[in-house]
């Protein structure tokens, strides 16, 4: 049985209390620069929520520019784990922020990055699991964005190797997992199905194909959600492309509380 503040928690991650999931990671503005100039954030985050996201992903300082009236019933899930594309290994993550930082900032969750097959693989397992210890210790959900990367992942697509590192996220106490899609896509289902731990799909398609059709596929799978990231706060109309994300993950589920779907910031196209 899961402790009541961590259920709690858990709970306010799934707008629609169906225990799936749609969450944008913010967080490429540490390992690639700026996703959008400074005068834009608050107007993204506002689409973001409008379009009926269930949790942003930011680090602990761009968490401290987030006003809780923009999130409204939008989660905050405080990223722990940072590296730079101008690093000498890209797949080396070092932890930067802790479990209390992230509880004082009002996080509902933290997020540790693990690369399964990188060169600092062990010292990546350690963190997760020292931050696993701590997230019982303060009743906070921990999301594991687990990845085989490093040189020796001959095919990162492959279902069973997926599986596995899904179950590493699991063993070591993570209570989501967000991992690549596995390839071809109906091959997820194998995936999702050896874990113990509802499975987030990363990302969009890798031949840059429709998104929505993409996720509408991936969610046959079986995962629980998605988390889409760089093909939202690029898009154009942000608030649009949520919205349409949101009907896919959440699809036969009421709405938990009812927000207006289109907001009047960064509108643009559909």
């Amino acid at each position: 049985m899961l402790d009541s503040g961590k259920a709690f928690r858990l709970r306010r991650l799934s707008s629609a209390r169906d225990g799936r999931y749609l969450f944008v990671p913010l967080d490429h503005s540490m390992s690639d620069g700026p996703i959008v100039p400074a005068a834009q954030w608050d107007a993204l985050i506002g689409a973001i929520v409008a379009g009926g996201a269930d949790a942003i992903i930011v680090h602990k300082g761009r968490a401290r520019t987030v006003a809780p009236e923009t999130l409204g019933g939008c989660a905050l899930v405080v990223h722990l784990s940072a590296s730079t594309a101008r690093s000498p290994d890209v797949n080396t993550k070092v932890l930067v922020a802790g479990v209390e930082e992230a509880l004082r900032l009002g996080a509902d969750a933290v997020s540790v990055h693990v690369n399964i097959g990188s060169d600092t693989e062990a010292e990546q397992i350690a963190d997760l699991g020292a931050v696993a210890r701590s997230c019982d210790d303060w009743r906070m959900p921990l999301i594991a964005m687990a990845y085989p990367r490093g040189p020796r992942i001959t095919d990162p697509r492959d279902p069973a190797l997926l599986a596995h590192v899904v179950n590493v996220a699991a063993d070591l106490g993570a209570d989501i997992v967000k991992t690549s899609v596995a390839g071809p896509i109906d091959r997820m289902a194998e995936v999702v199905a050896s874990s113990p731990i509802p499975v987030l799909a990363a990302g969009g398609p890798p031949d840059g194909s429709d998104l929505v059709d993409y996720g509408t596929a991936v969610m046959a799978t079986g995962c629980h959600g998605l988390a889409v990231g760089r093909r939202v706060f690029s898009s154009p109309a942000p608030a649009s492309l949520v919205a349409r994300l949101a009907a896919v993950v959440h699809a036969g589920t009421p709405r938990a509380g009812a927000r207006s779907p289109f907001p009047t910031i960064m509108a643009g196209a559909a």
